[in-house]
């Protein structure tokens, strides 16, 4: 799974870190880094979680693309 991120919408609530501070990474303000997360098989319960305590949406779960060819 991965974890798109819409840095547009985080307002610094930082409850996604508060989750997996070691999976969501912030800048010195509180917000989340830009770039969508690539979200190991084993840490995927912990970054949904994360993703889902987002107030504002910003992180949005989305299953990994399967590769070309």
């Amino acid at each position: 799974m991965r974890i798109i991120v819409h840095n547009d919408k985080c307002q610094g609530h930082a409850r996604c870190w508060a989750q997996a501070p070691h999976i969501f990474v912030l800048d010195d303000e509180g917000y989340i880094l830009p770039g969508n997360l690539e979200i190991p098989i084993g840490e995927q319960p912990l970054a949904s979680r994360g993703a889902r305590s987002c107030p504002e949406h910003a992180l949005e779960i989305a299953p990994t693309p399967a590769p070309a060819g």
